[in-house]
């Protein structure tokens, strides 16, 4: 009786020296390191005493943001976030958010206005143009069609209640200051027309494992600047979390979100949002 030969198991065609959970590592590590020094050249170009100790400093900063590849590489880390795996493609979500509002049953052919922040691709949402008129921009454009803006220097004026929608995408999360989180968040409410819509989303560890920030929190941070929870969308096993809100009365809380406040203990990590009023 003759023994079947065990069959070989094929090799991959292609493989990878770098698995995704190695990438997805390598990634957060570089992204880090951004941020502690663009943090630290932020609080040194706004010391006042301007010593030379401090342009030292500054100097040596510029170098190693140069040596981990600069910003654009920076972004190019940034852009890795979309990926699927990594929690992107969150315009899927906005969208389905949206069209369970009837939002895509646009009277006389309007288009819906919809401000994308820390856009990464220009053509996110290329499925509805028909219903949405999407306006991309990013701190460095990456294409023509992405205006290159920064949506903390954007005129108060020219866009106070412009926008329908207003997209802030894993953006809120590389601001390096807490105050600037929070000045951002209030922006967004002045630039939504009356009853418009913000979308959030954010690194989930940001509010479940943050020592500053729970849940209950944001939602109350959120209302007191002026926003009402609609849609809240994550898993405790996942990456990401989502939130719609829409602009609403400011309400008037006891609560101060202008300081840190120690909500919870043990190993956590710093993520804040502090309102200034």
């Amino acid at each position: 009786m003759k023994v079947p030969k065990a069959k070989k198991r094929k090799a991959p065609i292609v493989q990878s020296t770098h698995g995704p959970s190695t990438d997805a590592h390598s990634c957060r590590h570089l992204i880090r390191q951004f941020h502690v020094l663009l943090k630290r050249q932020k609080q040194l170009q706004s010391n006042v005493k301007n010593s030379s100790e401090c342009a030292m400093e500054l100097e040596q900063i510029g170098v190693q943001i140069s040596r981990l590849g600069g910003l654009e590489k920076y972004q190019q880390m940034s852009a890795l976030g979309q990926k699927e795996e990594r929690g992107g493609g969150s315009e899927k979500i906005l969208i389905g958010w949206m069209k369970d509002l009837t939002l895509h049953h646009r009277p006389n052919g309007q288009k819906l206005q919809l401000l994308e922040v820390g856009a990464l691709k220009h053509d996110n949402y290329r499925s509805c143009q028909s219903w949405i008129e999407c306006t991309p921009i990013d701190l460095r454009s990456r294409h023509p069609q992405i205006l290159e803006k920064d949506f903390l220097t954007m005129d108060k004026v020219e866009n106070a209640d412009k926008w329908e929608v207003i997209s802030l995408s894993l953006v809120i999360n590389f601001v390096s200051s807490a105050e600037d989180r929070g000045r951002m968040l209030v922006m967004a409410r002045d630039f939504l027309r009356a009853d418009g819509l913000l979308f959030l989303a954010l690194p989930l560890p940001c509010v479940a494992n943050s020592r500053y920030m729970t849940f209950a929190h944001l939602k109350s941070l959120m209302a007191s600047i002026g926003f009402t929870e609609i849609h809240e969308k994550w898993k405790p096993d996942g990456k990401m979390a989502y939130w719609l809100y829409q602009k609403t009365s400011p309400h008037s809380s006891a609560q101060i979100f202008s300081k840190k406040t120690v909500l919870r203990q043990g190993n956590r990590n710093n993520f804040v949002i502090l309102v200034k009023r």
